[in-house]
């Protein structure tokens, strides 16, 4: 079964950029949908951002669009998400999810992924 660990994590300011990764092992990561959500105490998970198999389609919450990118190298089994001028509501654990190959549904929400990372902190002061 797949495995994934995120990594990146981190205490910044405000208006500065951070790049988490996720690393997943198993031989299936190319095939799968990947997707990164975010929880914050309190709160749901949330969804952030999500890239397909193949790298070519990528979908953002509106709350990040514009400054988070989300990006994946098959080959090496990774992938990144580029966080750049932060704001202190981006404060949260952030998770690394995989969708079955064979889901069809939305990505938006934690139903559409069967496989999390322990998650990395990201906190972003003020």
């Amino acid at each position: 079964q797949e495995q994934l660990v995120e990594s990146g994590g981190g205490l910044v300011q405000a208006g500065d950029s951070l790049s988490l990764s996720c690393a997943a092992s198993g031989r299936a990561f190319s095939a799968k949908t990947m997707g990164w959500f975010r929880q914050a105490p309190g709160k749901e998970r949330e969804f952030v951002a999500a890239i397909a198999w193949m790298g070519g389609s990528s979908y953002y919450a509106d709350s990040v669009r514009g400054r988070f990118t989300i990006s994946r190298d098959n080959a090496k089994h990774t992938l990144n998400l580029q966080m750049n001028s932060l704001k202190p509501e981006d404060t949260a654990v952030y998770y690394c999810g995989a969708s079955p190959p064979w889901y069809s549904g939305s990505l938006f929400y934690t139903q559409g992924y069967d496989t999390w990372g322990q998650g990395t902190q990201v906190t972003v002061s003020s």
